[in-house]
């Protein structure tokens, strides 16, 4: 290795670590949150669990701010328009709090009607509407949230970002110990003292991100200047086709998990177990996918600087360096999933039942994970160089027809169990990867104007 690989290296980790910290520690909670409802049964857990990624599907339209956020940010940091770096944020806010505040405040209302219709169970229906609308209470924070987040990785201040999150996760696991037990005095919610607690701890978050920004964002113009209407027309351009991608992977889990719930409608019964296994099975997927998303994130601040920098040849370079440390980072992290399943799923799921339907979904799950590493650094690449039409397209049409009408039919339709599922699944991952991967090859991202 040579002594300039080796700095690329050091850049890509001091970077990417603060990011990964931060999106770890994101979802370590939903793994506190899990392992604590856990202690109340697979119900309660298969109420947050499908709760949880209704919500997912609820504000991932928002989300999709910080890509565009990110992108605008970094481009300007490269070309040496530090004074104006930030106005892009400024104007992220504005449309989150336009986007998130009545969206909110109608899917509250839809809740009641829209729960029973992914889950049949009514111990489940339940205990997940209160919980679904606690979180949703706080669609405006996560919008501003991720705004926030895309400049602080934009501008290379990526421990801001952990900093918050670290805040954030410290008040949620404080107050789900309260609310969910109902310790020192203080109401036993269940699993709604799950979203309640999630809910403050993300507007604690949005108000520690404010303090952030005004100590060292102010020079680059937050809260000092609006962009223009051709900056915010760029930014939608940007933010949008991400938005709707996640979005559409939202509901993609969100249909994964109806799917789930059909396992045993033939024969009358209920596929709670199925369903909480399968929601385990995905919080631990997406923890350990974060170093791979982390690294992914720091690669479209890297790519957004060099054509920043008017030198497509070195984003072209930062992509294939990231995505070959997240295959090794990934495949590392894999390794205990597949060969120690049980170690995992024991803090999670206590019924030996229902640990046996996860164990082999979770092995596939560790298989393929480099190559989810390499795809999801590419994904980001690409978003980074502003090319998030293209990766909406190809992520939905993946999603969508190839994806979830295969595990359609050979779960409810050809009768097979949550591994039949998973197979499919990890098929699915693999094609997703490989099509990032030939994009970035092909070059056509390298023309295009942020």
């Amino acid at each position: 290795m040579s002594k300039r690989d080796g700095q690329r290296r050091k850049t890509i980790l001091v970077l990417a670590m603060p990011i990964i910290g931060g999106m770890v520690s994101q979802n370590v909670l939903n793994l506190v949150d899990t392992a604590m409802v856990g202690t109340l049964g697979d119900q309660a857990l298969a109420a947050v669990g499908t709760g949880s990624f209704a919500n997912f599907l609820a504000i991932a339209f928002i989300t999709g701010l910080s890509a565009g956020v990110q992108a605008m940010v970094a481009r300007r940091l490269g070309a040496g328009r530090t004074g104006e770096v930030a106005v892009p944020l400024n104007g992220a806010l504005i449309l989150a709090v336009m986007m998130a505040v009545p969206a909110s405040i109608i899917l509250y209302q839809l809740v009641p009607v829209a729960f029973p219709v992914l889950n049949r169970d009514p111990a489940v229906v339940a205990a997940g509407v209160p919980y679904l609308q606690a979180r949703l209470v706080a669609m405006t924070a996560v919008g501003a949230n991720f705004a926030f987040r895309g400049y602080w990785n934009g501008v290379n201040m990526s421990q801001m970002y952990l900093r918050t999150l670290l805040l954030m996760h410290a008040t949620n696991i404080l107050l789900n110990w309260l609310l969910i037990f109902g310790n020192l005095g203080f109401p036993e919610l269940g699993a709604t003292g799950a979203g309640v607690a999630s809910a403050v701890a993300t507007y604690v978050g949005t108000a520690y991100y404010i303090v952030l920004a005004l100590r060292h964002a102010r020079p680059g113009g937050f809260l000092r200047s609006l962009p223009s209407a051709t900056e915010i027309r760029t930014m939608l351009r940007l933010s949008v086709p991400n938005g709707l991608q996640q979005t559409s992977m939202a509901g993609s889990l969100v249909m994964l998990f109806w799917i789930i719930n059909q396992l045993g409608a033939s024969s009358g019964e209920v596929a709670t177990a199925q369903v909480a296994a399968a929601n385990v099975v995905i919080n631990v997927t997406l923890v350990a996918l974060l170093p791979g998303l982390g690294l992914g994130i720091t690669a479209a601040s890297l790519v957004g600087q060099a054509l920043g920098r008017r030198d497509p040849e070195d984003a072209r370079r930062w992509g294939w360096d990231v995505a070959r440390v997240s295959a090794v980072v990934l495949g590392i992290l894999g390794l205990p999933m597949l060969l120690a399943p049980d170690l995992i799923l024991g803090v999670f799921l206590h019924d030996p039942a229902t640990l046996d339907l996860a164990r082999g979904p979770l092995r596939l799950v560790g298989a393929v994970m480099a190559i989810d590493g390499v795809g999801l650094v590419f994904m980001n690449s690409l978003l980074g160089a502003g090319a998030s039409r293209t990766v909406m397209l190809v992520a939905v049409a993946v999603q969508w027809l190839l994806f979830l009408p295969a595990v359609y039919v050979v779960g409810p339709l050809l009768g097979g169990d949550l591994i039949a599922i998973w197979v499919v699944q990890t098929g699915y991952r693999v094609v997703l990867a490989v099509v990032m991967l030939l994009l970035w090859r092909r070059g056509a991202w390298q023309s295009i104007e942020v």
